[in-house]
């Protein structure tokens, strides 16, 4: 049974952190978690201090660190809820290393990040922050592409993040097991409409298309019962078409509040399988997504 319990919300200090850091407080509160906010101090993008003597490199290096945690201070005071006072830490490394290294130290059971919405070409390249992590991850990664439109001048006038509904995006391979887990304990936590949706890229021809939609829609009836929670709405849906265009066309259609989808391990053979449908749906979709690692 899926627990948050944990959540880690790594910050840069941008409009996307901002989004982000919402969300995760508001999970946090909803469930009772602790938060735990880290920012990554990157000395190699400060190429100069690779020429300071040890002495004066040191010095540089401890100033940074002074400055993001100076940095880190302001933006919870600045956006937190009133009241509420999460774990903060500042590390010194690179990135996707640093929040990789210290989820799993920690035990997190959820990262929250924020990432920038592109368009054209960009959005076929892998290799951001987000992306990286989402590909390491050993818990889930909820990406929120932001910053939102209802976006407060001040965090603490932010009302709850609201779940009414949420697409659970199904193949019926094991992969996707993790992620009917994730989408019924938070369908029956906030009382959520749950849509169970599968997109069939083919049919074998026109005489068998109803056949292979009602085939599909059969076997997401079934997996409702199981694992749709205790909220008692449930929709079964199946598109035919691109995967990542009929998800996206389905998180603006029916208005979700997060789509919850499945993404193989991290090796390179991976990155094909993860740009092909659930990167795009990130980098192009409607709402925040909830990334299960199979």
């Amino acid at each position: 049974m899926p627990k948050l319990e944990r959540i880690l919300c790594p910050v840069d200090f941008s409009e996307f952190s901002v989004c982000a850091y919402r969300h995760a407080t508001s999970l946090a509160q909803h469930y009772g978690a602790t938060l735990y906010v880290q920012h990554v101090v990157e000395l190699w993008r400060h190429p100069a201090a690779c020429f300071a003597t040890s002495e004066s490199y040191e010095e540089f290096r401890g100033s940074l660190e002074d400055e993001g945690r100076r940095k880190l201070l302001e933006f919870l005071k600045q956006w937190s809820p009133e009241g509420f006072e999460p774990q903060h830490v500042v590390w010194e490394g690179k990135a996707p290393d640093s929040i990789l290294t210290y989820a799993e130290t920690e035990r997190m059971d959820l990262i929250v990040m924020g990432t920038h919405g592109r368009r054209g070409f960009d959005r076929l390249m892998v290799g951001s922050v987000t992306e990286r992590v989402i590909r390491n991850a050993l818990c889930p990664v909820l990406v929120v592409r932001g910053p939102s439109h209802g976006l407060q001048a001040s965090g603490k006038e932010w009302s709850p993040v609201e779940l009414r509904r949420i697409l659970c995006c199904t193949d019926f391979s094991a992969n996707s097991r993790a992620v009917l887990e994730y989408a019924a304990y938070l369908a029956a936590q906030y009382g959520s409409e749950l849509i169970m949706a599968h997109v069939i890229e083919s049919t074998p021809g026109a005489a068998t298309f109803d056949e292979a939609v009602a085939k599909a829609k059969e076997r997401l009836t079934a997996l409702i019962p199981a694992q749709g929670g205790e909220t008692g709405r449930h929709t079964a849906m199946v598109r035919v078409g691109k995967p990542y265009e009929q998800i996206i066309a389905l998180c603006a259609e029916t208005q979700c509040n997060l789509a919850i989808m499945a993404v193989r391990g991290g090796n390179a053979m991976n990155l094909s399988i993860f740009g092909s449908t659930t990167h795009r749906v990130i980098q192009l979709g409607p709402c925040p997504v909830l990334v299960v690692r199979g």
